[in-house]
């Protein structure tokens, strides 16, 4: 199995800036006016940056702020306070603009780019215009998202452009109160929906972890198998004899919460520094500066002179930089958590790891592509769960099982649509999660709700390692024999 290019981690990046919602909105309404306008904007390309100014404070609030989930509804408003206001649209420009928005999601994206990418079918078109219309997530594929954020902007932006073709600054001045008082009101509209009506963030942990450490390590290994976008509903579905094995045999945690926004590389970092994105710095999948801001359970275990490893795609490279070991993402959906499982037994017979950390990605794929409520979903996950019982059984004849804490879980879940994840839609907020060892107490179910960010200082506390820096968890000392614990 290849590791991933130079290429493929910037061209993963250029993706993002076209995948994820916030960086996307600009991109989008600059390149279809762009497209439009080609001919005038060859004459006229001061008159199209001067207009392009006055819609610039609704780019900047659409990227500040998310309107996750119902909130999105509240979207129109501003566009039919528009219509009511100005009274003047273009019916050419907003049916180009929504062709190719459609275009873009169902026949590129959709279609063209899952193709070339995991091997989808070329009819993938006929279900994932479905998919489009009812994703609930944070990226462009969010229908009923963008499509009200794209038509008030290019209404807004089209009009003035025209006007300034014709008058000058001066057709901005005229309306100059208007559009401050427009502009004053949707800041106000949208501080006040996000306020009191966006309140189902998981709550963060106030403190640091104040757990007091082992005297002695009580692993000598620690292997994490994250299986990327695992439903917790539908992994009960499935048929998974090896993963109900191993969690009937270990300690379940029943309500683990993932973190805001439920996107994997924030995931992944918030799980391995024991924190969230406001204080380890990555906020989306589209990663500005590259690294984290606080220290992460690979730079703890240095400490004590141990290694972690983290098998993943390119894009968590963004976050963890080079304590990842990156696999290509280009593959077919059938061959790629086979090709995954071979190349974890490699890393691990040729780096010894005292961290194991192996990413899955099948399972979010085939959500991604195909959705979450059909069968392929639940197809995947099984496979998952025999490839794990594959990697575990070749771990325990290489002699790595012996004291060796498993942990089983999922980063985020998936709402439907287009395998929604981000804005912690229902599906995507509580993961599977159990934990299977020696030192682990059998047969328990703790109940109680708990956060993803548990499993770095857990990591540490069974490796004897100091907590990340900034680490937040509690460590899940549930799960450890009362007996062993300090």
């Amino acid at each position: 199995m290849k590791q991933a290019s130079s290429f493929e981690k910037v061209a993963a990046r250029c993706w993002n800036l076209l995948n994820e919602g916030k960086p996307f909105t600009p991109i989008f309404v600059v390149g279809t006016m762009s497209l439009f306008y080609f001919s005038v904007l060859l004459q006229d390309a001061v008159s199209f940056f001067i207009s392009f100014l006055v819609i610039l404070p609704l780019l900047i609030l659409y990227y500040l702020y998310d309107f996750p989930l119902f909130l999105r509804n509240y979207l129109w408003i501003p566009f039919i306070a528009y219509l009511m206001i100005w009274q003047q649209y273009s019916l050419s420009l907003l049916l180009f603009a929504a062709g190719l928005y459609f275009f873009f999601t169902i026949l590129f994206w959709g279609t063209l780019y899952y193709h070339l990418r995991i091997g989808t079918s070329w009819l993938n078109f006929t279900r994932f215009w479905k998919l489009v219309l009812k994703n609930s997530d944070s990226t462009s594929g969010n229908a009923q998202e963008q499509l009200p954020k794209f038509l008030l902007i290019l209404s807004l932006w089209s009009f003035y452009f025209e006007e300034v073709r014709v008058s000058g600054l001066s057709a901005i001045t005229v309306d100059l109160m208007t559009l401050l008082l427009f502009y004053g009101a949707l800041f106000v509209f949208t501080f006040i929906l996000h306020r009191y009506l966006f309140d189902w963030k998981p709550k963060v942990i106030p403190t640091y972890t104040e757990d007091e450490a082992p005297s002695k390590p009580l692993s000598d290994k620690v292997v994490v198998i994250v299986v990327d976008g695992m439903r917790k509903e539908r992994f009960e579905e499935a048929k998974t004899p090896f993963l109900d094995k191993l969690r009937k045999e270990g300690t379940d945690y029943a309500q683990m919460e993932t973190v805001y926004p439920a996107r994997t590389v924030v995931c992944f970092t918030s799980m391995f520094t024991g924190t969230y994105p406001f204080e380890h710095g990555i906020k989306s999948n589209m990663v500005w500066k590259l690294g984290i801001k606080v220290e992460s359970i690979f730079d703890s275990l240095r400490k004590v002179n141990k290694k972690g490893r983290m098998l993943a795609v390119a894009h968590l490279v963004d976050s963890m930089g080079k304590d990842v070991e990156t696999f290509t993402a280009v593959m077919n959906k059938d061959q790629a958590d086979r090709n995954i499982i071979e190349r974890a037994k490699q890393v691990m017979k040729e780096q010894d790891p005292d961290l194991f950390i192996v990413q899955l990605i099948g399972t979010d794929q085939i959500g991604h592509s195909r959705g979450v409520l059909y069968n392929e979903y639940i197809e995947k996950i099984e496979e998952a769960d025999a490839l794990i019982e594959e990697y575990v059984k070749w771990l325990e004849k290489e002699g790595k099982m012996d004291n060796t804490t498993l942990v089983i879980c999922a980063d985020h879940g998936q709402a439907d649509g287009i395998g929604g994840h981000g804005h912690l839609d229902e599906g995507e907020r509580y993961v599977p999660f159990f934990v299977h060892g020696p030192h682990i107490e059998k047969g328990k179910v703790v109940n109680e709700k708990q956060s993803l960010v548990s499993l770095a200082p857990t990591i540490a506390y069974l490796l004897g390692a100091p907590y990340p820096s900034h680490s937040r968890g509690r460590v899940l000392k549930e799960a450890i024999r009362k007996e062993e614990q300090h």
